[in-house]
């Protein structure tokens, strides 16, 4: 029976390599779209054959040789190596090809192992030998360490392009001491502290020698793996409080002296302070935790290679990225169950050191597993240590595999009982811990990858969102006439972005695989990538297959290039900003910002820009505050029949009804109102104050802002995009037309009002003007505001693009 169904697990084990092994060969020529044979990955396959054959050899001998074994336990460490392996091989020729040999190794040790099924009485009995071997070998790497990496941490020792990591092999030479040293004394002793003494003595010389490596993470195992093999030896519940106590202190004292230790915990507490610094590992492995989502991105179509170390520290966030929450949910699963096997081997042994060996085996595996995950999560802070089986590297993996040797020989229960066990309580509740503790990363996991997914992948620091960019074509941003402004150029694999009209930078802003995103292309985003408009079908399909979203749409805005030009022509080389908009239904067909900056320079004018004293990366127009002064005088005129400043009260309610007190919304990113500010106080863009304008050539009524116009939608063709609010009324009908009248310009069309004011010792200049109110064809409103005091400048500009867009 134990034959059939390890037989059956090896299959599906097989199954799923060979299925991810294809669909990594095609996964080039599926992320180009495009059928190119020589594009096609091979390599890998070098990694499945070997595993596949090292695997058949194992399963052959364990049969043979061990015959009543768990089923459970070869098959699913077989899986997870071999599923480990493929992910290094996709990450890394040269550390797959590293890891291929290693697993031969350690498959190796496993077989020849069971030559030997005698081993355990020898581990026992010189036990002391084994761990001050160990000591020993770990000590070494304080004179002659090495990093094969070139870091700091001198962990490993190595000669000839071989290295061992002795601090891995030590975690099992622990257990193995712990349990022997624990089942000669407990009968004999029971006080407990003489009872730990010796081993108190041993797990600190230990801790010392990790502590000066600064191998915390190793550490943290030790402490975790003492306490837990003696609270399973002796059941006295103060062992856990007591160990958690001091792991608690150590943590505390390490976050206060140790400089490593602080910034983890700090990066663990929030990431968010620092992303692009100290935080970027964590942040990178959430990031792609949330590009996998719910199915992942697909083997070889993700982006893991963007988180530092995701062949072996963080190779559960490559996992989750390309297999998404169903793939490691199954990793998770199938954990649990090792664990539980594990446990239950324990349970079943035939004498009190096998039982305490099984059963320290299972939580060391259990714990380095919680602990790497949890870092990957956010779960915990990060420690540094490898996934048992999965990560890249020799040592963890040959280790892996003895303990699995063992934990297989202690199953294989063929002649004699178990042994008697008075409590199996604390078996079962650390087995119960390791299963709840998976459970938790499992919710996590979930957490991150569902809830918070879509929410992650829109931050600016999200590389992965560039990379898509080169090969999914970004949609158009065109002008109401269908001109383009900006737009997608290049071939597959190398789209960029083009700014046809630079000086409207400061408006549709740009998208940047280093400066992110700004203006119109961050706020038309999800259109302009695909995620919004297409049909939900065709959204999933392509990330199903593809990885990508599906191409983008094209956005019309509202804004026409020839009224355009002639803003920014007017303006010139003066700071400020020009509204000008439709008084009637709120489109917006000018919109200018200086000064300006060209988003096709980016790449080498992007460090200079921000330091700018002048701003250029500012919108004015949309995120400029300047204090109303005395440009409010016509909406006074209008309300009141009179320009004199009322009192605070009064002023504050004309305001609200104006929209001054209110942050417009519309598709572009806005400045936000202090909407607890005095009259006195307050500040306004000159977008709301056009708002307000408009109010005075419409009959009072203050129009719904709209920039963004109609998208091109693959089912429908040009869809309008409707206001995000409603048109308000604001002043009283005939009074707003009389106001506008009174205020006309001799022989024109229009009105106008000039209006000065000045905060912290610079001045502003403002100009207000619309089309009056028998005006028969399309009402309009500008405003400009410039940041100096200059009034006949402003009437000139404003006058300039008024009677261009009124025409001839």
């Amino acid at each position: 029976m134990a034959d059939q169904i390890q037989s059956r697990l090896l299959k599906l084990a097989a199954l799923f390599l060979i299925l991810f092994s294809i669909i990594l060969s095609l996964s080039p020529v599926i992320r180009e779209r495009s059928w190119n044979v020589a594009s096609l990955k091979w390599s890998h396959w070098l990694g499945l054959a070997v595993w596949g054959l090292a695997v058949w050899a194992a399963d052959r001998q364990i049969r043979r040789r061990l015959p009543e074994r768990d089923p459970y336990l070869f098959p699913i460490a077989a899986f997870f190596s071999g599923w480990g392996l493929l992910t290094i091989w996709r990450l890394s020729f040269a550390f797959g090809l590293r890891q291929t040999l290693w697993l031969v190794v350690g498959l190796g040790v496993l077989t020849l192992g069971l030559r030997w099924p005698h081993i355990l009485p020898v581990l026992k009995r010189y036990k002391y030998l084994w761990l001050s071997g160990g000591l020993l070998l770990t000590a070494l790497t304080l004179f002659f360490g090495t990093n094969p990496a070139g870091g700091d941490e001198r962990l490993w020792l190595g000669a000839g392009g071989v290295y061992i990591q002795p601090s891995e092999p030590l975690k099992l030479l622990l257990v193995i001491y712990l349990a022997s040293y624990l089942a000669d004394r407990l009968p004999l002793q029971q006080q407990i502290f003489p009872l730990i003494f010796p081993t108190l003595l041993l797990t600190g010389l230990a801790l010392v020698l990790l502590l000066v490596q600064r191998d915390l993470g190793t550490a943290s195992i030790f402490i975790l793996l003492y306490a837990s093999v003696l609270y399973l030896a002796t059941g006295r519940k103060r062992v856990i409080l007591v160990s958690a106590g001091i792991l608690l202190l150590a943590g505390a004292i390490g976050y206060t002296l140790i400089e490593v230790v602080h910034l983890r915990v700090d990066t663990w507490l929030n990431p968010w302070l620092d992303p692009s610094g100290h935080s970027y590992q964590i942040i990178q492995s959430l990031l792609a935790v949330a590009s996998g989502g719910l199915l992942g991105r697909g083997p070889g179509l993700g982006s893991p290679g963007l988180v530092p170390i995701a062949h072996s520290d963080f190779i559960f966030s490559t996992i989750a990225e390309e297999t998404g929450l169903v793939g490691t949910l199954t990793l998770l699963g199938l954990l649990a169950l090792f664990l539980s096997r594990g446990m239950r081997a324990a349970l079943h042994a035939t004498n009190r050191f096998r039982r305490l060996l099984a059963a320290g085996l299972t939580t060391y595996l259990g714990i380095q597993s919680l602990l790497i995950i949890g870092g990957n999560l956010r779960l915990l802070p990060l420690t540094g240590v490898t996934l048992p089986f999965i990560s890249y590297g020799g040592s963890s993996l040959v280790t892996s595999y003895i303990a699995l040797f063992f934990l297989l020989l202690i199953s294989n229960n063929t002649e004699q009982e178990p042994a008697h066990l008075l409590n199996p309580a604390p078996y079962q509740i650390v087995n119960f811990l390791l299963i709840a503790s998976i459970a938790i990363t499992a919710l996590s996991n979930g957490w991150w990858a569902v809830i918070r997914g879509p929410d992650l992948l829109t931050r600016s620091d999200n590389p992965r969102r560039s990379i898509a960019d080169r090969y999914v074509p970004r949609g158009a941003i065109l002008d109401r006439n269908n001109r383009p402004i900006n737009v997608t150029q290049g071939e597959l694999g190398g789209y960029n972005r083009v700014y046809l009209y630079p000086d409207l930078g400061p408006i549709v802003g740009y998208t940047h695989p280093v400066y992110g995103q700004a203006g119109l292309e961050i706020s038309l985003d999800p259109y302009l990538r695909g995620l919004q408009g297409n049909p939900a079908s065709l959204i999933w399909w392509n990330h199903l297959v593809y990885g990508w979203p599906p191409p983008g749409l094209d956005v019309r805005l509202s804004l026409d290039l020839d009224l355009q030009k002639q803003a920014d022509i007017s303006l010139g080389d003066h700071s400020g900003a020009i509204v000008l908009l439709n008084a009637s239904n709120g489109e917006i067909l000018a919109m200018a910002s200086h000064p300006v900056f060209n988003a096709n320079q980016l790449d080498t004018e992007g460090p200079s820009l921000a330091k700018n004293e002048r701003s250029p990366l500012l919108n004015r127009a949309a995120q400029g505050l300047y204090p109303p002064g005395n440009a409010i005088e016509p909406f006074l005129l209008a309300q009141f029949g009179t320009k004199t400043m009322g009192n605070e009260p009064i002023l504050r309610q004309l305001y609200n009804t104006l929209g001054f007190y209110t942050t417009p919304d519309l598709r572009l990113p806005v400045a936000a109102v202090a909407v607890n500010s005095t009259p006195q106080e307050l500040r306004v863009s000159p977008l709301q104050m056009a708002l307000a304008t408009a109010a005075l050539s419409n009959h009072g009524i203050r129009p719904a802002p709209r920039i963004a116009q109609a998208v091109n939608t693959p089912r429908d063709g040009w869809v309008v995009l409707p206001t995000l609010t409603e048109p308000a009324k604001a002043l009283p009908t005939l009074e707003t037309d009389a106001a506008g009248q009174s205020l006309a310009v001799t022989g024109q069309a229009f009105w106008e009002w000039t209006g000065q004011s000045q905060a912290n010792g610079k001045y502003f200049t403002w100009y207000l003007a619309g089309t009056l109110p028998n005006w028969q064809s399309t009402p309009l409103a500008i405003v400009v505001a410039l940041e100096e005091d200059n009034l006949p400048l402003a009437i000139v500009i404003g006058r300039n693009v008024i009677k261009t867009a009124l025409g001839p």
